[in-house]
């Protein structure tokens, strides 16, 4: 039940009984092998082969209500999302690049273009086990990320920092030198880079511009540079490229003779064999996947699977092997997080764990529930209510940060950054709107609608012992049943509802209330 939690999108009956049979082992292995998901959903390129002088969405062939969702939003991305995570078989897949992509974070907020994302994305999806430099490169040279943070068509003569910044600050080594067990060097933040280095990495990434294939109206800017175009990777244009020798972390120096390219593979071997990575990189997937508070000694043995591209699981747990022995290797690294003895103990200590994010809470009950959704309403509604807005987070550094601390206490815990008494009062708004309220039907401008929903037909036979249900949500939803008062309580709650008090719907009655009380628990509401 926990690795359902840990890897998935939140546990289903038949789900948990395949991890049971297979072991969590084989079970990763398997997961590893398994793709399908891919992001389809929205338009084309046309936004950016436009030859006429007038605003896209004005012109006839594009004009009508959904012109800017289904052409420059990441909307159809989330239909796409929602159906995916409650249905297609890849969920480890999924749950990775969902991780992945709140560390390396592109968004609609700024970067306009529903192709563009799509393609950002399905690469996210193609690349979750593969390896780290190669989703580096790839996030590099991706058009989106060049035109979100200002790395296409850069000047030579002056560079704009922002990626470069972020690529040291939150895509690979963080800002502080750390210690393999992900400890402060010396006790206190040393700074991993300054200034200078910033500057010396903009300038080694100088000479990238669009792909082949945009076009505009008022011609392209600088001359001799590309349109913005949003399919394939940027491609390097030598004489925009910086050409002065330049200083790099790890030992490593781009000479003044090298192109681009070059330039580019010596910026990744910095990062990559810089000590930080490993350790940084590690933490937050261990953050993303299983608890905000690992132990120094989890992380550092992340790190390692990390550092050295294998890890081979524990004896009890089948001695199956992970990875190809490169640097970087995220099958490896993610087996490390899920297969850890900190992760699969059944007795986690009191601070494991993670605060639900509302993206989880939002799969996780539809799952559980035996739900479908299109995903329409968990965007602009639910998803800005509670403020994850799957691919519009607010800046680069995602809806919240992985060091965001926990009020009261010395522990950090990342989605509290944005849990408030409004957010939290929303989860159990969220739970009457699909228990009571009947979700929502299908929109008849949302292609394949299908609304989004619970089906309780498969507990109403359980209905008629209170015990019975409540154990079994319970069990479904946190992997144990509630104890104690919590439980005597509940059970007066559902019992309530009986042929006396409500002679058609009991049964119903009976399975809504004690699902909206077994979801907005304590132990659903932070993954243990």
């Amino acid at each position: 039940m926990r690795l359902a939690h840990q890897a998935t999108f939140g546990p289903t009956e038949v789900l948990v009984e395949q991890v049971r049979t297979a072991g969590p082992a084989a079970w990763i292995a398997a997961q590893i092998a398994t793709a399908g998901s891919r992001y389809v959903s929205g338009n084309g390129d046309a936004i950016h082969r436009n030859t006429v002088a007038t605003e896209f969405c004005e012109q006839a062939a594009y004009r009508g209500p959904n012109c800017w969702r289904d052409w420059f939003s990441s909307q159809p991305l989330l239909w796409d999302f929602y159906r995916n995570a409650l249905t297609q078989p890849d969920q480890l897949r999924q749950r990775v690049a969902f991780a992945l992509q709140q560390i390396l974070v592109v968004s609609n907020v700024e970067v306009n273009g529903t192709y563009g994302l799509r393609e950002y994305h399905n690469m996210l999806l193609d690349n979750a086990f593969g390896n780290y430099r190669q989703v580096l490169r790839k996030v590099t040279l991706s058009p989106v990320m060049g035109d979100f943070l200002n790395n296409a068509n850069n000047d030579r003569a002056a560079p704009n920092e922002n990626f470069a910044r972020e690529l040291l600050q939150l895509f690979s080594i963080g800002t502080c030198e750390l210690n393999a067990d992900g400890s402060l060097k010396g006790g206190t933040c040393q700074a991993t880079y300054g200034n200078d280095t910033v500057r010396a990495y903009a300038y080694a990434l100088t000479g990238w511009t669009y792909p082949a294939g945009g076009t505009s109206p008022w011609g392209c800017w600088p001359r001799g540079l590309n349109c913005t175009y949003y399919r394939g990777d940027m491609i390097p244009v030598a004489s925009f490229h910086d050409n002065q020798a330049r200083t790099l972390l790890s030992g490593v120096t781009v000479p003044a003779s090298r192109t681009p390219t070059q330039a580019l593979e010596l910026v990744l071997d910095s990062v990559m064999n810089h000590p930080n990575t490993p350790v940084f990189i590690g933490r937050q997937l261990i953050q993303h996947l299983v608890t905000s508070n690992p132990s120094g000694a989890y992380v550092q043995r992340v790190a390692q699977a990390f550092a050295s591209g294998r890890y081979t699981a524990a004896a009890g747990l089948g001695g199956l092997a992970f990875g190809t022995g490169q640097r970087g290797d995220l099958a490896a690294t993610v087996a490390a997080v899920l297969l850890d003895a900190e992760a699969r103990t059944a007795t986690p200590v009191r601070h494991a764990g993670q605060l639900r994010p509302p993206v989880l809470m939002f799969t996780g009950v539809l799952r559980a529930l035996n739900g479908s959704t299109d995903g329409e309403t968990l965007g602009w509604w639910w998803g800005e209510t509670m403020r994850q807005h799957v691919f519009r987070p607010p800046s680069v550094f995602n809806d919240y940060p992985p060091d965001y601390p926990v009020a009261g206490t010395t522990l950090v815990g990342p989605a509290f950054g944005i849990h408030n008494a409004n957010t939290a009062l929303e989860r159990l708004n969220f739970l009457t709107y699909l228990l009571y309220w009947g979700g929502t039907a299908p929109a008849a401008s949302v292609p394949n609608a299908v609304g989004t929903r619970v089906s309780l037909a498969a507990f109403t036979a359980d209905a008629a012992d209170p015990a019975r249900l409540v154990d079994r949500l319970s069990m479904l939803a946190f992997g144990g049943t509630l104890t104690g008062t919590a439980r005597t309580r509940v059970l007066e709650a559902v019992s309530a509802w009986n042929a006396q008090t409500d002679r058609d719907n009991w049964q119903v009655n009976r399975v809504r209330t004690a699902a909206w009380l077994v979801f907005s628990s304590p132990q659903y509401q932070v993954i243990r």
